[in-house]
């Protein structure tokens, strides 16, 4: 009998987030995950000490790495130099390479919430009574600020982003396991983005959220497609996080948490199996 690969399964399990329970989700994957691997949790402060003993590095929930920032870089040149088995992957478009995939989707043309970063840029926005202000390393919308126009001239740019603030009828996420769809959950009201509820998604709601799962490129891992609802009834890209995205397993039928385990034990195993490691 082969031996049982070994699975370093990065969590901040003490991390406070709001609406959501990092440590209640993270418990049950590696739960269901030790049915097939051998498995142990580390805080991601300490993924890079421990992972050469591992066939695989899982980033889960390991909080907005914005408060590790210099560790996280560490271990990302540290994993890559080493030929260290990282899921997801660390060639991310999306949030695991910081922000600037909204400025180049907006620039391309696609259904985003309009974003620029140069006050140059402002008149490319459309005129509205305010203005979302994020850093471009922000995360769990630590930094947002909402302000008037006439205050975007004053703003110190470079390491911020300015987007219009949407008048949304609700946010709606659509979970991925590599290529394939899991599920949808949405957010009915707008002030309450983390009280959700399954969503069925239209034949053109998936196809919008299959062009960005398509638009970044990654073989293996788990993403999550964010957009919200404009009173038009359009969707628009809120974030496309491919780092570490709470999936909200509580709140789906058993069945449809099978499907999603059953989905990402068997895309960890066919990432290993894709090339010799090193």
């Amino acid at each position: 009998m082969p031996d049982r690969r070994r699975a370093l399964y990065v969590t901040d399990l003490a991390y406070q987030a709001r609406g959501r329970r990092y440590c209640d989700e993270d418990i049950f994957l590696t739960s269901r995950l030790r049915d097939d691997f051998d498995v142990a949790l580390c805080h991601p402060l300490d993924a890079a000490a421990l992972m050469d003993a591992f066939d695989v590095v899982v980033v889960r929930n390991s909080g907005p790495v914005l408060h590790y920032q210099k560790e996280y870089d560490a271990f990302r040149e540290r994993a890559t130099a080493g030929g260290t088995r990282v899921y997801n992957p660390l060639t991310g478009r999306g949030d695991m390479a910081g922000k600037q995939y909204l400025l180049d989707l907006t620039a391309a043309g696609h259904p985003v919430i309009p974003t620029v970063d140069r006050p140059e840029d402002l008149h490319l926005l459309p005129e509205t009574g305010q203005y979302a202000v994020k850093p471009k390393v922000g995360a769990d919308s630590i930094g947002l600020a909402f302000v008037p126009r006439e205050q975007l001239g004053g703003l110190a740019y470079g390491d911020i982003l300015v987007q219009p603030r949407i008048d949304f009828r609700y946010e709606v996420s659509f979970y991925y396991v590599d290529d394939t769809f899991q599920y949808a959950l949405h957010a009915p009201d707008p002030e309450r983005r983390w009280v959700l509820e399954p969503y069925d998604p239209t034949d053109a709601d998936l196809a919008f959220a299959r062009r960005f799962i398509d638009w970044n490129t990654l073989d293996h891992g788990i993403q999550r497609v964010d957009a919200c609802r404009t009173q038009e009834g359009a969707l628009l890209l809120v974030e496309l996080e491919d780092l570490n995205p709470y999936l909200s397993l509580d709140l789906v039928s058993d069945r449809t948490r099978d499907s999603f385990v059953a989905s990402m034990t068997e895309s960890v195993h066919r990432f290993l199996d894709a090339r010799p490691r090193g």
